[in-house]
């Protein structure tokens, strides 16, 4: 009974060493995974888009979300795989250059810049990182692009609207057959040459149509207040206002001066008639700042930016605020209910 007992216990004793050895092997190997699962909890660095506007973030929401869903069609989500930085000038472009400044001492993956004085700036600034840029003027003209198949480091979309004032005009006066002095309210901060450009073109629709056109320019809020007061003085009967950023920050601020002094204006996007402006005719900013988005993500996931060839939109909107018109006393002709492609009751 003794020789069985010592048995029994030098056979536990064999045992319980074997269960040691498996629980350190065991510990051994736990220890050695650590790094990895330190590693694997770790949170991946999301690539970090730099974003730096002429206009205020309120006004222009309805664009940055547009832009934020052309991220989404490319696997971008703000917040999960990708972080943005925004930096926003408000009209005023002269902070331009330390808002790029700032963005590009971020370790970005890529630029954006909305509106021509916005991506003037950053190509100035030299960014090292690919630019997408929106922008109203021919881009290859405004030196930001090597070409429009091949930009080089900076591409994006084309938001052509400057050249079609002279169409605007055209409709505003099929909309106030009486208007025969017309109001032209134009940025003098927006650049010479742009500014110069969208007055031509105004200039030479007005004389083929038998307008005279009052020129005002304004760069500030109290100017354009004074601007409109001085329009109504010289006793014009509508008005054209330039597609600038600076004006678009300002939309309600005119939509308002338009109302008050009861002067039916015509505008490059949708968002004045929505607003309670009487028309507007140019391309959908919102699908332009979606593209924009598209060709974020794109570079994103790998893309050249050489290879993206610079956008331009192919369909034009005509937009129509019928209750805005009514409250003007203006009867809609047929032709411009034909023509439009959207009518806001």
């Amino acid at each position: 009974m003794i020789m069985l007992s010592q048995t029994v216990g030098a056979a536990a004793r064999m045992q319980l060493g074997r269960l040691k050895r498996r629980q350190f092997i065991s510990l051994l190997g736990t220890a050695a995974a650590w790094p990895l699962v330190v590693r694997a909890q770790q949170p991946v660095a999301q690539p970090l888009i730099g974003f730096v506007s002429t206009r205020s973030p309120k006004e222009a929401a309805i664009h940055t979300n547009a832009f934020r869903r052309g991220l989404e069609e490319m696997g971008y989500i703000e917040g999960r795989s990708v972080a943005i930085e925004y930096r926003w000038a408000e009209g005023d472009y002269g902070r331009l250059p330390r808002l790029v400044t700032d963005l590009l001492s971020r370790p970005l993956s890529v630029m954006v810049a909305a509106g021509d004085p916005a991506a003037h700036a950053a190509k100035t600034a030299g960014v090292a990182v690919p630019l997408v840029f929106v922008v109203g003027q021919d881009p290859v003209r405004l030196g930001l692009v090597e070409s429009i198949n091949h930009p080089g480091m900076a591409t994006g979309v084309n938001f052509f609207t400057g050249d079609l004032g002279g169409k605007r005009l055209e409709l505003l006066c099929a909309m106030v057959p009486s208007a025969h002095l017309v109001g032209l309210l134009l940025n003098p901060s927006f650049g010479t040459e742009a500014v110069d450009q969208f007055r031509q073109s105004i200039a030479t629709a007005a004389e083929s149509l038998g307008r005279e056109l009052v020129v005002q320019e304004a760069a500030t809020d109290a100017e354009i207040e004074a601007g409109f007061a001085a329009l109504v003085k010289a006793g014009v009967n509508a008005l054209v206002v330039q597609n600038d950023p600076f004006f678009d920050s300002r939309r309600s601020q005119i939509v308002a001066l338009s109302s008050r002094y009861r002067l039916p204006g015509i505008f490059h996007i949708r968002e004045f008639p929505a607003d309670g402006g009487l028309m507007s005719y140019g391309a959908s900013l919102a699908d332009t700042y979606r593209q924009v988005g598209v060709y974020a993500g794109k570079i994103l996931r790998g893309a050249k930016s050489d290879d993206l060839p610079v956008l331009r939109p192919t369909k034009f909107e005509l937009v129509v605020n019928i209750k805005t018109a009514k409250s003007l006393g203006l009867a809609v002709p047929q032709q411009i209910l034909i023509e439009a492609d959207e009518l806001i009751e």
